[in-house]
């Protein structure tokens, strides 16, 4: 007699009383997991929902988000998850165009939502909306039916429309091969062994598969509904952590605090940074705080997935670089020419991986792509002569002043070098003479006292000098209080153009 096919069945089945989630104290096991995730799945199949249908669900990290992603799954339905920090007109703009024909949401999230197809709300009620507590009673435990296809699941993310409307990336398939070497390029063991935190938002493309792979494969999740530094630091002593994945934003939180020379943080395996560049400078104080056992930076996106990794013994030595590639993935760069580039020459960077999405909902404009499976999200990036990646910018950044090429993360880099500097932007504005100039928005640390440092611009000015050629150098400065950045980290710079 052979046992259960689904992932989180066959622990259930194998080890039921082992820690699937820990919530705010809050323990559940994984026969309580499969359980819960069941009685959402036959109560979604009560209301008359089948394989294939788009489900959006939109709350903060929760095990109901939890339940709700295993629960898509094991319908064989398209998860698209929806971050809740949008605008109403945001939310309703990705419902409508991603075709859902189901909603899950938290009762705090049920109001801004279109009122739409059948609809699950948690945590509360909400006129027009299925109670996901009733429906849960009323449904049974027993196993649905098995969908066809990739028990891995399908999804929809939704990029972060850093520079426009977001756009629905589609991946209806997992290369298990490929999947099964990035976790060991990460030291993701899985198993028992394995304790996840969910650093960033499960909307966000890392920490929802991660998340998803950390239970998949055997091991607990923490749930931290949103993130908090010093909750964060003592969660991942508290429950031996061993691997997460997060932003530059919320690794620059942690070393700010400071006092954390008796912290312990021996248990981390894998952290795991991306999302956005992360500056040398930052690198640097993770290494001095939480040490160098563990660093790991990925570059890779919500279309291509994974595509390079930078691990711990890398990490200071090849400043700048996110890593090689793994596991038969390729990488080209292309010059302006369509030729390829040598090493240490610029150009538009073009991957082959199995990682890659189908393509975007709607066909709403296709990637940038060469023939034979060569696909581009837009960035401008170099190899080394040991073919190690570096990301110069995304080609959409890219300021020309004075017919010269400026790349804002590398100058970026810079500020973020200053001691002075939280946070750092640089844009690209029209200029009369140059075309465009550089400019600058800089956010200062707090002082002890929690008011902001009174810059010195001429100093930073001068910090700058010293680091980068003249035509590199901001012309004119902006310091503000904080940056528009999304919750998962990327700088919203269309928001600091004037």
């Amino acid at each position: 007699m052979t046992g259960p096919t689904d992932p989180i069945a066959a622990h259930a089945t194998v080890a039921p009383e082992r820690v699937a989630v820990v919530e705010d104290g809050a323990v559940t096991t994984y026969a309580d997991l499969n359980a819960e995730v069941n009685r959402l799945s036959n109560g979604l199949r009560s209301m008359g929902v089948t394989a294939g249908e788009r489900l959006v669900w939109c709350a903060p990290n929760s095990r109901q988000v939890l339940v709700t992603m295993h629960a898509c799954r094991k319908l064989g339905l398209v998860a698209i998850p929806l971050a809740y920090r949008l605008t109403a007109a945001e939310k309703e703009f990705v419902v409508r165009d991603s075709g859902a024909t189901v909603l899950v949401a938290d009762a705090e999230q049920a109001g801004s939502l279109p009122g739409t197809g059948r609809r699950v709300v948690f945590g509360g009620e909400a006129t027009g909306w299925t109670s996901w507590s009733g429906l849960s009673e009323a449904s049974s435990a027993d196993e649905p039916p098995p969908p066809e296809g990739d028990s891995l699941g399908t999804a929809m993310m939704y990029t972060s429309g850093t520079t426009g409307r977001p756009k629905g990336a589609v991946r209806s398939r997992t290369d298990r091969a490929l999947l099964g070497a990035m976790l060991a390029e990460l030291r993701f063991t899985g198993g028992e062994g394995e304790v996840h935190i969910t650093t960033g938002p499960l909307y966000h493309a890392g920490p929802n598969a991660f998340a998803l792979l950390t239970h998949l494969t055997g091991g607990t999740v923490i749930v931290m509904r949103r993130f908090d530094a010093a909750q964060w630091v003592d969660l991942v002593r508290r429950h031996q952590v061993t691997s997460t994945f997060a932003t530059p934003t919320h690794m620059n939180r942690v070393v700010a605090l400071g006092g954390l020379d008796g912290a312990d943080f021996s248990s981390l395996r894998s952290l795991i940074v991306n999302a956005a560049p992360v500056p040398f400078a930052l690198k640097e104080e993770i290494v001095a705080t939480i040490g160098d056992h563990c660093l790991f930076e990925v570059y890779g996106s919500t279309e291509l997935g994974i595509d390079t990794v930078l691990p711990p013994q890398d990490q200071l030595r090849k400043p700048g670089s996110c890593g090689k590639p793994y596991g038969g993935i390729e990488l080209r760069i292309v010059g302006e020419d369509g030729t390829e580039c040598g090493p240490g020459v610029e150009g538009d960077l073009y991957v082959r991986t199995a990682m890659a999405v189908d393509g975007y909902c709607g066909d709403a404009g296709a990637m940038a792509a060469l023939d034979d499976g060569w696909k581009s999200v837009g960035d401008i990036a170099y190899l080394d002569d040991e073919g190690y990646l570096h990301i110069c910018d995304r080609r959409d950044d890219l300021i020309i002043t004075g017919g010269m090429n400026v790349y804002p993360a590398e100058v970026e880099a810079v500020l973020h070098a200053h001691p002075d500097v939280q946070d750092a932007a640089v844009v690209g504005v029209p200029d009369e003479e140059w075309g465009q100039r550089v400019h600058a928005v800089v956010q200062p640390w707090p002082s002890a006292d929690g008011v902001a440092i009174d810059l010195d611009l001429d100093g930073l000015a001068a910090h700058a000098a010293e680091r980068l050629a003249g035509y590199k150098r901001p012309r004119t400065w902006e310091v503000r209080a904080d940056l528009p950045r999304t919750e998962s980290g990327k700088l919203l710079k269309r928001l600091l153009r004037p």
